[in-house]
């Protein structure tokens, strides 16, 4: 096991100033809003699908390893997971109980595979469609918002189209008429098989899977994760059969050849920048997994 980093409390601190600042470009909107009794159909996906709790998105901590020198450094002991040390404050390896080394296993082995794999780029967002399809309008998941072209139009999309979903946690809330026009069958247990490093849905999860890791994530990677999620949002809406033109999201008409031409780029590009970060993250589950000692053993025995 690699020796901690030690972090001075001006060091430290500044890096908790940038990331709280960074991310209440979110949480601050998301909270006037609730206040307001106000939805917003992109952006409250990040905190209602997610489990993660603003106050929690915006918490800065160190991760694994790094120990936090100064007096104000106390303050985290008020939080579960953390210990104090002669040279500091730092995240306490018991924390990474049997439970949280079954989450790390899994994680690592999911990430693993999907970065083994090519990214597929043709699936054009259509797990959106197939969720309102032939489904009354005033039932879908957004039935305050009109559909672009209309319920037929909608269902003519999807059955023009082939439908080539892999993504289980988008998968499962097709309509019943939708699911036999998927080409592809996953399931929970086949996850592993499944997922693709081009798949919007499984880059927007890295963000699960940071915070899935508790404390021993720096917040830095959560951070980016987060940042990641939040934009690929906004194309996985855009392309939607939604019309959010009214809060200023233009469509991405994947009906159309140069709507799925676009919807393709962006999701490439989402794939390239989703890469380092699904690394840092089997990166940091592995290094759980060799170096963290739970309850005096080592977690890899």
């Amino acid at each position: 096991m690699s020796e901690p980093v030690v972090l001075a409390e001006p060091e430290w601190r500044a890096r908790e100033d940038a990331h709280v600042a960074r991310m209440r470009k979110w949480t601050v909107p998301h909270a006037e809003r609730r206040s307001r009794g106000e939805k917003h159909p992109v952006l409250d996906f990040l905190f209602t699908y997610y489990s993660h709790r603003p106050s929690h998105v915006e918490r800065w901590q160190p991760g694994f390893g790094v120990v936090l020198a100064g007096e104000s450094a106390k303050r985290f002991l008020e939080r579960r997971g953390y210990l104090e040390t002669e040279d500091g404050v730092t995240v306490d390896p018991a924390g990474f109980t049997p439970a949280r080394e079954r989450t790390a296993r899994f994680v690592s082995s999911l990430l693993a595979a999907t970065a083994s794999r090519p990214a597929r780029l043709n699936c054009f967002g259509l797990h959106e469609w197939a969720m309102v399809y032939r489904q009354p309008h005033d039932e879908v998941r957004h039935a305050q918002l009109p559909l672009r072209l209309g319920g037929p139009g909608t269902d003519e999309v999807v059955e023009s189209l082939e439908v080539r979903c892999g993504h289980f946690d988008a998968f499962r809330f097709f309509t019943p008429e939708a699911v036999p026009r998927n080409t592809l069958s996953p399931a929970r247990e086949t996850q592993l098989e499944f997922e693709q490093p081009g798949c919007l849905h499984a880059n927007m999860d890295l963000f699960k899977w940071a915070y899935k890791l508790g404390p021993f994530v720096p917040a830095e990677l959560l951070g980016d994760c987060f940042e990641l999620a939040a934009d690929i949002r906004e194309l996985d809406m855009r392309a939607s059969p939604y019309d959010l033109s009214p809060l200023g999201y233009p469509a991405v008409p994947i009906e159309t050849p140069a709507g799925r031409a676009e919807y393709a780029r962006a999701q490439g590009a989402f794939a390239r920048r989703a890469a380092p970060l699904r690394a840092r993250l089997i990166e940091c589950s592995d290094t759980l997994l060799s170096g963290c000692t739970v309850a005096g053993r080592l977690c890899d025995n």
